[in-house]
């Protein structure tokens, strides 16, 4: 029923647009006809006062300006029988998608209307809602023409930005339009009222309820001091479509696991424990291949390697040996092309990563030759010397790996975990092997896959760990260099709370004895 609802709208637009034909189609009749001789008495006489040049420069005004007045006529007629023609072609297209016939809208349009109107009275628009908890509330972002003060501050961490996504921007930027046209439209305004700009524009609150629309109470100057002008507007979301149906079979789907390595013997056992019963013992549709950078600790590597492919009758993993220092962006592009079978899924990932058989298929779910790129945001855990207070409390690791906000965080400023076809990769131009320094090759890579065609998904991976490790933070890097290393450390120790309590436990402590003490007094 909804869905009829949308094609009768449609149908208005078309009829609609007709009769602006018809209005536009008549205005140039009347424009074209020639004036009567009433009409003509207006123009200046030959022998007049004016002279004969005086009235060769009035004819000569004014039919250009006929001229130009026809030819405006012309051009919009042009663009609407373009729109009329593209408007019906829509049409005409949803209803063949939706097996019904052109021209039967029915009670199609009162009840999307209905719909429309039922989704701004579900809405906190008129009256509240009873919530259970403050939880439960949706709370309002702020805005003004250039800053929006947001609590969800997302990649940026800025509490108060420019809009840098264009979608945002573009929808506040459309609220503010809609309501300067709707205070200067005649029904709200009366003739001595001065024009509304977006300059009059003061500030403006909005918030979106997932399931009904958008709000947006926008706050204008009034005519004199101290009176304002408020506008409610609603956005409603309309009927769920369907748009694509898929049936998707990934039982023959190869993963390619790349990982760059140099040294680090101990966490490539650990990775490999858990690519074992993963990858092997769990999935089974999984290539490794390991890029090993010089040749310290390279035979224990290999022996783990070797280790592993007999316990586990495993053979489908690559060793691949570089000489020179270590760079991810060079093992990564190495590995990425020494795979010469058909087109691949390649999973980047780093030796201090924990994954799950599920989320290899999350993988193969999000990522797709020629047409999407998958850059899972993955969480990242605190010390769990810190969390857990005592080396002798800390769980097994399985245990920890446990998605709450005194545990760990969501690494969305990171993107070097991530699901790509190899076809994708080379295509895109693989890493950026000039640059060097602290990171950066995994984040110029993500920007080109912005800069294409293909759809980049970003979404947090409930399978996907970064396992805590001690980050050391060199003498040799520059002062600036130095500063971000150890804000990084700091965000990967502990959250805000527990790192609070560690500032402050000597005051802790103080308290603590303050009352055992006023405790003992009692007692005695």
């Amino acid at each position: 029923m909804l869905r009829r609802g949308l094609l009768a709208w449609a149908s208005r637009v078309v009829v609609l647009l007709v009769l602006l034909c018809c209005a536009a189609s008549v205005l140039y009749m009347l424009a074209c006809t020639p004036r009567g001789d009433d009409e003509r008495q207006g123009l200046p006489r030959a022998n007049g006062p004016t002279g004969r040049a005086g009235s060769q420069a009035a004819v000569l005004g004014w039919e250009e300006r006929h001229r130009d007045h026809v030819g405006s006529l012309k051009r919009q007629i042009a663009q609407l029988q373009e729109e009329l023609q593209e408007r019906s072609e829509q049409l005409r297209a949803a209803q063949q998608l939706a097996g019904e016939p052109a021209g039967a809208p029915g009670r199609a349009q009162a009840d999307l209307l209905a719909f429309l109107r039922s989704q701004v009275d579900r809405a906190e628009v008129h009256a509240g809602v009873k919530q259970a908890t403050e939880y439960a509330a949706v709370p309002f972002d702020s805005f003004t023409l250039h800053k929006v003060y947001q609590l969800e501050t997302g990649l940026t961490r800025h509490p108060e930005e420019k809009p840098v996504r264009k979608d945002k921007r573009d929808e506040l930027v459309e609220a503010i339009q809609s309501a300067v046209e709707a205070l200067n439209s005649p029904a709200e305004s009366s003739p001595d009222q001065r024009p509304y700009t977006a300059s009059d524009f003061i500030e403006g609150i909005y918030r979106t309820e997932r399931d009904k629309g958008t709000l947006y109470e926008l706050t204008f100057r009034g005519e004199h001091k101290h009176q304002f002008r408020r506008l409610v507007l609603f956005r409603p979301f309309g009927p769920i479509m369907k748009v694509k149906k898929e049936q998707l079979n990934m039982a023959s789907t190869l993963v390619n696991v790349i990982v760059p390595l140099a040294r680090r013997v101990d966490k490539f056992r650990q990775f490999m424990q858990n690519f074992r019963e993963m990858c092997i013992q769990q999935d089974g549709r999984v290539h490794l291949t390991v890029v090993y950078f010089g040749k310290e600790e390279m035979d224990e590597v290999k022996g783990i390697l070797e280790n592993t492919s007999r316990a586990a009758n495993f053979r489908n993993f690559t060793f691949i040996q570089l000489s020179g220092e270590f760079s991810r962006g060079k093992g990564l592009d190495v590995g990425a092309r020494s795979w010469k079978g058909s087109n691949v899924l390649l999973f980047f990932c780093d030796v201090d990563i924990y994954f799950t058989s599920e989320f290899l298929n999350t993988c193969r779910l999000n990522a797709q030759p020629g047409k999407k790129v998958f850059y899972p945001v993955l969480f990242s855990q605190y010390n769990p010397g810190i969390i857990y207070g005592h080396h002798d409390a800390i769980p097994a690791l399985e245990q920890q790996l446990v998605i709450k906000k005194e545990t760990g965080f969501w690494r969305d400023f990171g993107f070097g975990m991530t699901c790509q076809y190899q076809s994708d990769f080379i295509n895109i131009g693989g890493f950026d092997l000039d640059i060097r320094g602290w990171g950066g090759e995994d984040v110029h890579l993500y920007r080109k896959y912005l800069h294409s065609n293909l759809v980049v998904v970003r979404a947090p991976a409930r399978g996907l760990f970064h396992l805590w490790h001690e980050k050391r933070c060199e003498d040799e890097l520059a002062p600036e260099q130095y500063r971000m290393c150890m804000q990084s450390k700091a965000m990967n120790e502990a959250s805000h709370g527990q790192l609070g309590m560690l500032v402050f436990r000597h005051e802790i402590e103080a308290h603590l004895r303050r009352q055992r003490h006023k405790t003992g007094s009692k007692k005695s």
